[in-house]
């Protein structure tokens, strides 16, 4: 993954377009930058004020984990149940959209797997 740039280079980018009056792409081929890298810092620099880094990615809380309760009763009461149905269930009933892979590193984290029992999948004796 690419590192950020530094603050230092940031800051004269920023200095270049709001004290030197360049443009952002004037500025941004002066300092060997991308085009769009240089708009948004002057945008972020001008609509915030501030001129660090925004930050990238993040924390996102599942949507899943707010269910809980919700989709483990539905396990208890329809054991096979698919993850697709399940999904469309959970949008038509909660209103929480989840795709079957949400649902499976969920399930997974709760312990509860969704393998076929290997048993089933024997050949029957001859």
């Amino acid at each position: 993954m690419p590192k950020a740039y530094s603050q230092d280079l940031r800051d004269r980018v920023i200095d270049a377009v709001e004290k030197d009056g360049m443009s952002c792409r004037a500025a941004a081929r002066r300092f060997s930058v991308s085009d769009a890298s240089a708009i948004k810092w002057v945008q972020r620099a001008r609509r915030v004020g501030d001129r660090c880094c925004a930050g990238t990615g993040g924390h996102r809380p599942s949507k899943t984990r707010p269910e809980r309760v919700w989709l483990l009763a539905i396990i208890d009461a329809e054991p096979d149940i698919t993850l697709a149905a399940l999904s469309i269930r959970l949008r038509e009933e909660r209103g929480v959209q989840a795709d079957t892979g949400m649902l499976s590193r969920f399930f997974q984290s709760e312990g509860i797997s969704f393998k076929k029992k290997r048993a089933a999948l024997r050949a029957g004796s001859a």
